[in-house]
């Protein structure tokens, strides 16, 4: 199987990171000791700033990596994305990465190795946790030069032929990832592509990296001696290499593997090389990330993603705690054959021809595969337009079945609300009136828009406008039900009483949408009861003038005769010549008898009418009470007041008095104790009674319906617009508390054009 895939960089540049050596940017130009100058001013501004101004690494308790390249090209190595990713992946804590990278050509030019260290010394301030070196060379480097620029510092290498190592000791403090480069795999490629060839060219240079190179590369062609003649054109200057490769034999491949050098910019680089022989001849390479994209077929090829993994293992291992020399060197062999697909268009070779498995890079897309994105796009809009037509016709056949419905739901309420005989009307979330029915029309008139927006307001009695509009007001804010009467003017001119309840409405979005509500004429019975509070009032002022008289008639005529039929008795018993002692005594206890039934009738006659109450008033009349009552039935009865007028209206003080004669005669009878408490007093402008005890109490509803004593109580207090309480439950005593208004005490209820009614 082949595996083709699409035309990307395999291993593209970073265009900015963190480390980056500026002074490789600028040494092509400029001589040697110009150049040791350069670096050392600016990797010290460098450190300079980096020691002023505390960095994001700094202010985190994190790992500090050190990665040095063997070679200044980045894309002939693993890139320092892959292993920044990878690394952070897989570390237990913040890490901070520095670059350098070095030139491994450049290696035999001694000043160069100095000054490399200079600068790498320079860094020694900010000592790294790890240093993770990429190729032998950077790895030879690091090794001869630890002492004095890394000391103490853990090794991981990577990118590291396994020959480099083999059969040697590791040097303490170091652990890394070995790789075998294929360089028989990539003859026997290009050897299998073209069958003819009898003659393998290799181009390098004298460095020390590729002779290594070089020397794996003879060995492997000495093998195959008897098929290929091998050329070798090394450290050849460009314009003869030319030449040379001009004159080579026709059935010739090239083996290019000179490392390009980004800080050295040559007027013809080794890419430049690489594109013009490539064109001659076909070219490949042992390390094919240098041929691809720069004009040579490709080469079996190492897997970089792989690599950077295990070296990102072994680091986290490392920053665990683990002594690197007690971690085994761990072999990467995954490898695979890369090749350029516009190379082999060139060379005229087909992709049958490639191992199963081989990636084919920069390869044409297909009509398909390039223009997939807008076929598929076309094809998404066609059926995105065709479901929104489908959509559209579906939404438009429920609106008009959902507008029909809501039609005949209008329709409906409409009949409903014109039939009821309540005053239906709907209001907006501001409070403008936005629907009446017939019935509210007829009532207030036959204009057009009246009772609409706001003029609704012209129909309500003046008296009752402020408290119609809080009341409104106040349900716009809070969205909750309220009720309300008020007066309406009819449209002959006439105020009704109206008893208006009112519910919030919601919007399809569930958001509020107003009130509405319905009125109903409630004149009648306001006028029904105004005259049941009449006669009402009228039976209690009657039962009062008969208990006047009756009380006005035991005090005057029948203890007016008690106590003269007494005192005759005492005459008699002193006139009696010689009466015997039982005679005596008889006589005695009929006087006796005379004057208790006098002082009962006198006190009955009290409670019928108590004249205290009339020239005393209310707090001797009801303090009396109380201790003739707690007298005559032997209980204890406390009685306090506090600031209570000492003029109050007749009808109050006489309500008072009842209400706690009738209290405290309904305590003594059921309650089981004998101690009572009664108190009058003023709070605020309310003047209140409260009768108590400590009794058996009972349950409050069922005596209501039992007797009549709470209803009278209830009807006189009701009559002077007061309130009346009953707080009571079974075993846990009684209290019976009175509040009338201070300042409307004395007023009884009045016609109906004149009552106070509140919402």
């Amino acid at each position: 199987m082949m595996r083709v895939s699409s035309p990307v960089r395999l291993d593209p540049f970073r265009q900015l990171g963190v480390g980056k050596s500026l002074t490789q940017c600028i040494t092509g130009t400029l001589d040697e000791s110009l150049i040791k100058s350069l670096k050392l001013l600016l990797v010290g501004l460098v450190f300079l700033s980096l020691t002023l101004a505390p960095s994001d690494a700094d202010s985190q308790a994190g790992k500090n990596v050190l990665i040095l390249y063997s070679f200044s090209n980045r894309g002939v190595q693993i890139s320092a994305d892959l292993l920044e990713s990878e690394l952070r992946s897989r570390a237990a804590m913040p890490v901070n990465f520095e670059i350098e990278y070095l030139e491994a050509r450049r290696f035999d030019d001694k000043e160069y190795e100095k000054s490399e260290v200079q600068i790498l010394r320079t860094h020694s301030a900010a000592k790294p946790d790890l240093l993770i070196v990429l190729a032998y060379p950077a790895l030879e480097f690091a090794v001869k030069h630890r002492a004095e620029l890394f000391p103490g510092v853990p090794i991981v290498f990577a990118d590291v032929d396994a020959k480099r190592v083999a059969g040697q000791k590791i040097w303490p403090g170091v652990t890394g990832v070995t790789e075998t480069v294929d360089v028989s795999g990539t003859i026997d490629l290009a050897l299998h592509l073209h069958p003819g060839v009898d003659t393998v060219a290799i181009i390098t240079n004298n460095s020390p990296f590729e002779r290594y190179w070089l020397d794996a590369v003879h060995a492997e062609l000495a093998r195959r001696k008897e098929t290929v003649r091998e050329v070798d054109l090394v450290g050849v200057p460009p314009a003869e290499l030319m030449e040379r490769v001009a004159g080579l034999p026709p059935q010739t491949i090239i083996l290019f593997q000179e490392a390009p050098q980004d800080s050295v910019q040559p007027a013809v680089g080794a890419f430049d090389v690489l594109a013009s022989v490539g064109q001659r001849r076909p070219t490949y390479c042992i390390f094919p990330v240098v041929c691809l994209n720069h004009g040579g077929i490709g080469g079996a090829d190492l897997d970089y993603k792989e690599q950077a993994s295990l070296v990102a293992e072994l680091a986290r291992r490392v920053f665990s705690g683990e002594r690197p020399e007690n971690i085994p060197i761990v072999h990467a062999s995954t490898d695979e054959v890369r090749v350029d697909w516009r190379q082999l268009r060139r060379w005229n070779i087909p992709l049958s021809a490639l191992p199963p498995g081989s990636s084919v890079l920069y390869r044409e897309p297909t009509f398909w595969e390039r223009d997939r994105n807008y076929i598929i796009a076309a094809i998404v809009v066609i059926l995105a337009q065709a479901l929104l037509i489908a959509a559209l016709l579906w939404q438009r056949a429920r609106k008009h079945k959902a507008e029909s419905v809501l039609r005949e739901s209008e329709g409906r309420f409409r009949r409903m609300a014109d039939t009821t005989p309540a005053l239906v009307w709907m209001c907006d979330q501001r409070g403008k009136v936005t629907y009446l029915n017939e019935r509210w029309v007829e009532f207030t008139g036959p204009e057009p828009n009246a009772g609409y927006g706001d003029t609704w307001t012209a129909y309500v009695h003046p008296d009752d406008l402020k408290n119609v509009l809080d009341t409104v007001s106040s349900a716009l804010k809070t969205h909750e039900p309220f009720s309300k009467e008020y007066r309406l003017r009819r449209h002959d001119g006439v105020y009704r009483w109206m008893l208006d309840v009112a519910s919030p409405r919601v919007n399809g979005d569930r958001s509020f949408g107003g009130f509405i509500g319905s009125a109903i004429d409630v004149t009648d019975q306001k006028l029904a009861q105004e005259a049941l509070e009449r006669v009402s009032g009228q039976l209690i002022e009657a039962q009062e003038k008969e208990r006047s008289r009756i009380a006005r008639d035991l005090h005057d005529d029948i203890c007016q005769r008690l106590a003269l039929l007494s005192m005759e008795l005492e005459q008699a018993n002193r006139t009696l010549n010689v009466p015997s002692a039982a005679t005596n005594e008889r006589l005695e206890e009929i006087q006796q008898h005379c004057s208790e039934i006098a002082g009962d009738v006198q006190a009955l006659s009290h409670q019928l009418h108590s004249s205290k109450l009339d020239y005393l008033g209310v707090v001797a009349a009801i303090r009396g009470f109380c201790k003739e009552y707690a007298k005559q039935h032997h209980v204890s009865i406390k009685f306090t007041d506090e600031d209570v007028p000492k003029h109050l209206p007749k009808d109050v003080s006489l309500c008072l008095f009842r209400v706690a004669q009738e209290s405290l005669h309904n305590a003594v009878k059921y309650s089981g104790v004998a101690q009572f408490a009664v108190t009058l007093k003023k709070v605020a402008s309310v003047v209140q009674l409260e009768v108590s005890d400590n009794g058996a109490g009972f349950d409050v509803e069922e005596a209501k319906g039992n007797g009549l004593g709470l209803v009278s109580m209830q009807e006189r207090v009701h009559f002077v617009h007061g309130e009346f309480f009953v707080e009571s439950e079974p075993g846990k005593g009684t209290r019976i508390i009175v509040r009338i208004p201070a300042a409307d005490a004395g007023f009884a209820a009045n016609g109906i054009e004149s009552a106070s009614v509140t919402a």
